[in-house]
């Protein structure tokens, strides 16, 4: 049998430990995987804890009330195949793979993929002979990422995979990268199929030392022998979806009102466990779900979209329920129900695009920054004249001896640390009523990923660098940034960001602070321009200099107007302290 481990999760960066408020589920209880299993409380947020897999709860080691450090082993899940197999129908009889193979695929919601599905509802057992096993975890991508979708899958259930060998590609609204295998050895499950969203931690994937534990997978991918009371549901069995496996449909419940809601719809419609569970305990009925238009990926119905409909219902009739023997009318409904139109208004001339998932979750996470930060910006001009003229008579032998161009960015990152080291206020977060201030300097870079958005690196430890060191760490985050070779801890931790905003062409820029730092500093593009100079010997002149704006958006509940402003002067300073030549 192969068990799981149920850790006491980490809620926040701050967050040390948390105390088990509730159980949902007791041992003995068959659980699915991120069914609610229990709730837990923090000083910071009151949540319940999916569960990591599907099978039996059979140890819960931390009682309700207690309160124990992060990553302590609360509870045991037994994933063992013939332990979840449901109480209303009959254990599956092994077949061959070659039985397995043949399941029609195509027809199937993103969810209904043979090999990840079987996964799903049960995790391959792994048997003494086959070593150990290596779950395979959705890797936090950035402080405030909190999920990540499966973009392709490079490697199979039974392939060979070397350590650190690319296991599969995932996506955030902040990167696109692949995730390298943990461990040398065989892919023994995947458990989330391409396409599928799922929060930072979840189990993904299992990798083992030997091939032999594979040899059970297939016993879980088989169609479980439908029991006598079960029979009733044939027209389920009818659809395209009910031709996989581990989808128990109870008798009566396709379009009735009021009854359990199952996982795969009439029309291939995959419900979540969190839609499953809102819907049965606010009445919404299966047809009232076929109905809804989903907003989420592939069109699939999410908890916000049957928040939605619950606060709409009032004013709106219920969708008439379809009788439980003719299941296809509600299958067209659905169908009609989204429309894809491309060109709307007058003559055709309005274009509709549908934000795609990475847009929907920057535009959450740009009006929660506003929402949580009083946001203002102080701007300041700068003349980089000395400092043009230093890369200019250095980057070719710069390039020469280290192997990277020299850009701007490693004197914009130094003058930021500079500037940092004397205002600490701006090298910190707000957790609460606290203050944190950050001894160390991790510095975000806002890199350009094409046309589709930015991602910001972290220059990490940047108090201990000079410009040289700078150029190296900017260079190599750059180039894996869009080569999407970035690791997640190069993502996450950052205390501060600079964004150039200048190489995109902008003369200046007002950004949005990336939580939970308190500013983030962005520099415009340099531009020669007659300025007035002040001399001592000649008085005021006007000559042609290279200049630039840049601008400090900060956090004013904890920075004000006159820290804002002596950060600049201190940045202006750095900056035009470079001269003309000089080492780097």
């Amino acid at each position: 049998m192969a068990k799981v481990e149920v850790s006491m999760p980490k809620m926040g960066e701050s967050i040390t430990e948390g105390t088990v408020i509730e159980w949902i589920k007791k041992p003995g209880d068959v659980v699915e995987l991120d069914e609610a299993l229990l709730e837990i409380g923090t000083d910071k947020v009151d949540t319940e804890v999916p569960s990591p897999a599907a099978g039996i709860l059979t140890e819960i080691r931390v009682e309700a009330g207690d309160t124990v450090d992060v990553g302590t082993i609360i509870a045991v899940i037994d994933t063992d195949v013939n332990a979840t197999v449901s109480s209303g129908a009959a254990p599956a009889a092994p077949v061959s793979q070659a039985a397995v193979a043949p399941t029609p695929a195509p027809a199937l919601p993103p969810v209904a993929v043979s090999a990840p599905v079987a996964s799903t509802e049960a995790a391959p057992s792994v048997s003494a002979s086959s070593g150990t096993s290596i779950d395979v975890l959705m890797p936090k991508m950035g402080e405030s990422i909190m999920e990540g979708t499966v973009l392709t899958w490079h490697k199979k259930v039974g392939d060979a995979i070397e350590l650190d060998e690319t296991l599969l590609e995932i996506a955030t609204d902040k990167v696109d990268t692949e995730v390298p295998s943990p461990a040398a050895g065989f892919v023994q499950a995947i458990l989330i199929p391409e396409g599928e969203t799922v929060d930072v931690g979840t189990k993904i994937a299992v990798i083992g030392s030997s091939v032999d534990a594979i040899a059970s997978q297939p016993a879980s991918s088989a169609p479980a022998a439908p029991s006598a009371p079960a029979a009733p549901s044939a027209p389920v069995a009818a659809s395209p979806a009910a031709a996989q496996p581990a989808i128990s449909v109870p008798a009566g419940v396709v379009g009735g009102d009021g009854g359990p809601i199952p996982r795969v719809g009439p029309a291939g419609e995959f419900y979540s466990p969190l839609v499953r569970a809102i819907a049965e305990k606010e009445g919404v009925s299966l047809s009232e779900l076929a109905s809804l238009s989903g907003s989420g990926r592939d069109g699939r119905i999410n908890k916000g979209d049957v928040v939605a409909y619950l606060g709409r219902r009032g004013s709106a009739p219920s969708p008439v329920a379809a009788s439980p023997a003719a299941p296809a009318p509600v299958a067209r409904a659905a169908a009609t129900l989204e429309p894809t139109p491309v060109a709307v208004g007058p003559n055709g001339r309005t274009e509709i695009i549908k934000m795609d998932r990475m847009r929907q979750i920057i535009a959450e996470h740009m009006v929660r920054s506003k929402s949580t930060s009083a946001h203002v910006t102080s701007f300041a001009e700068i003349d980089v004249t000395n400092l043009v003229k230093l890369r200019e008579g250095s980057k070719d032998a710069f390039f020469k001896k280290e192997g990277i161009k020299l850009t701007y960015t490693p004197f914009f990152v130094f003058a930021a640390v500079e500037a940092l080291k004397e205002h600490p206020i701006l090298n910190a977060s707000v957790q609460g009523n606290e203050i944190h201030v950050r001894k160390d300097y991790h510095i975000g870079i806002a890199v350009a990923i094409g046309k589709t958005g930015l991602v910001a690196p972290v220059i990490r430890d940047a108090g201990q660098k000079n410009v040289n060191g700078m150029a190296h760490a900017a260079a190599d985050l750059a180039e894996r940034a869009r080569s999407k070779q970035l690791m997640p801890d190069q993502l996450q931790g950052g205390t501060f960001t600079v964004t150039n905003v200048g190489s995109l062409g902008s003369i200046m820029g007002t950004p949005i602070i990336n939580q939970p730092q308190v500013g983030i500093l962005a520099t415009g593009a340099i531009k020669k321009r007659p300025v007035v100079i002040e001399d001592e010997r000649y008085g005021d002149t006007i000559a042609i200099r290279s200049m630039m704006y840049v601008s400090l958006s900060y956090d004013h509940r904890i920075v004000d107007g006159a820290m804002a402003s002596s950060f600049l002067r201190k940045y202006v300073d750095v900056m035009e302290s470079f001269g003309p030549t000089g080492d780097i």
